[in-house]
């Protein structure tokens, strides 16, 4: 099953879904002949969207709205920020090519900001799947949660087998207790096959898929802080206001200390290409993040080696 065939099963057994976009159908490109008096395309305009979004979500309606990631979160901001999140409406918003999805497609369409953005909104939560199965099982969860959601739409080929979704809960690959991996959505799958490689070489790994950021689980960031002798946040997000200072707000407010080391766009915009050229220009691919992670150990070890030197 895909997006689209989850969203028309949602449809039929929910009588108060109604689909928006703006003009974005890529994913959901067959809805309007099988759902007619469901779906509404307001043309490019997305302020208007999400102000028409939450219109419905007062008429008791769930409007599930769809547009590009960079002009949905960033564009309609402030919309999202006063007539959503404030009184806290049920509209579930799916940002389209976030992160390094939108591969060739220039600055101007790169949402590598969004988490940023949409955590700090009182009431608004935020999903971002690791695939496309991994999207289709927290699917309806997210869609029945009577609270608005921010959802990174990610239709990557499924590499592993998830776990049912439960909200705000992590799902934990391996119980290494040498490098504890933490990512969510479109890395994930170089996150895991780098998690391969290094155990191939001897390591103990484990990795976390968070799927949702806000609420987090912060039990399992804790656990693996707690149990692994080195953190690894990897994400395609600017440095700020993404997992990198999510996980570092959670070790200051519970006064804890770790060999972390964060992997993510620092804070530039990365140059557009296709998905695989990107993954390998950035230094994004797996065997490129094991590589990293080593050379980050090494370093660690050197570090400590000069410290017990000058005892």
């Amino acid at each position: 099953m895909n997006y689209e065939e989850k969203l028309i099963e949602l449809a039929h057994k929910n009588e108060s879904i109604i689909i928006l976009t703006a003009e974005n159908r890529a994913s959901i490109r067959n809805l309007p002949k099988v759902i007619p008096n469901k779906f509404i395309d307001t043309g490019i305009n997305e302020q208007s969207l999400v102000g028409i979004s939450a219109g419905l979500a007062l008429r008791g309606r769930t409007p599930i709205v769809h547009a590009l990631a960079a002009f949905l979160t960033m564009r309609s901001f402030e919309f999202i920020r006063t007539d959503i999140g404030y009184p806290n409406l049920n509209v579930k918003l799916i940002g389209n090519f976030a992160g390094l999805l939108s591969e060739g497609n220039g600055p101007t369409h790169q949402a590598i900001e969004d988490i940023a953005l949409m955590r700090c909104i009182p009431n608004m939560n935020i999903f971002c799947p690791a695939d496309m199965d991994d999207m289709i099982k927290g699917l309806s969860t997210i869609i029945n949660y009577n609270r608005p959601f921010y959802i990174r739409y990610n239709d990557l080929p499924t590499i592993v087998n998830h776990e049912e979704f439960a909200l705000g809960k992590a799902e934990v690959f391996g119980d290494g207790n040498e490098i504890g991996i933490i990512v969510y959505g479109t890395l994930f799958n170089e996150s895991f096959k780098a998690k391969e490689i290094l155990e191939a070489e001897g390591y103990s790994v484990r990795l976390v898929n968070l799927r949702t950021i806000k609420p987090i689980d912060e039990y399992e960031i804790l656990n693996t802080v707690n149990n692994c002798k080195t953190i690894i946040s990897i994400e395609d997000h600017y440095q700020i206001g993404g997992l990198y200072s999510i996980i570092s707000e959670i070790l200051v407010k519970e006064k804890l200390i770790s060999d972390y080391l964060a992997i993510n766009l620092q804070n530039k915009f990365f140059k557009p290409a296709k998905l695989n050229n990107i993954l390998n220009y950035e230094g994004f691919s797996a065997i490129q993040i094991a590589n990293r992670i080593k050379e980050h150990l090494v370093k660690k070890e050197k570090k400590l080696n000069v410290q017990w030197s000058n005892v």
